[in-house]
């Protein structure tokens, strides 16, 4: 009897010995939160980027930010004249059909940005603005850069 008890402890250690080495039930999730940090500093670094589609130095102003909860329909106006819906440049008499199209449903009642450079000519300005006005689109906002507190005067170069 002495011999099958010594038998049967060391099957006890085999035993044991395997359920050590068996296959982890547990999903280790750092290198998952490390990727996911990486990925969000990215987004947050390169978000802000996307924004600018068409080069311009706009005028500079004290008024405050615009808030809109829809997504809005830029209209850019370059330093020559030339007039952007979004990166795509448009003719004068495609303006009103492309900012239709990208506006989507209910075009006319999201919000338009119209960006214009600080040396473009106020014509084009009012012009654009005008077109808009008189198709419908009642949601019209002028972008404009804003100037800290106690700057020098706008119209003054510095």
């Amino acid at each position: 009897m002495a011999m099958g008890a010594g038998g049967g402890g060391g099957g006890g250690r085999r035993r044991g010995r395997r359920n050590r080495k068996g296959p982890l039930t547990e999903i280790n999730v750092t290198p998952l939160v490390d990727v996911m940090l990486v990925l969000l500093i990215i987004f947050m670094i390169s978000a802000p980027l996307l924004t600018v589609g068409v080069p311009l130095e706009l005028p500079k102003t004290e008024a405050g930010a615009v808030s809109t909860t829809s997504e809005p329909v830029t209209v850019s106006i370059k330093r020559d004249g030339a007039i952007y819906v979004g990166e795509g440049e448009v003719n004068w008499e495609q303006l009103l059909i492309r900012v239709a199209q990208d506006g989507g449903e209910g075009a006319r009642e999201k919000p338009v940005f119209v960006r214009a450079d600080g040396q473009a000519p106020y014509q084009a300005v009012a012009r654009v603005m005008a077109r808009l006005s008189s198709a419908g689109f009642t949601k019209l906002n002028l972008i404009t850069d804003t100037v800290a507190q106690g700057s020098a005067d706008p119209g003054q170069e510095g």
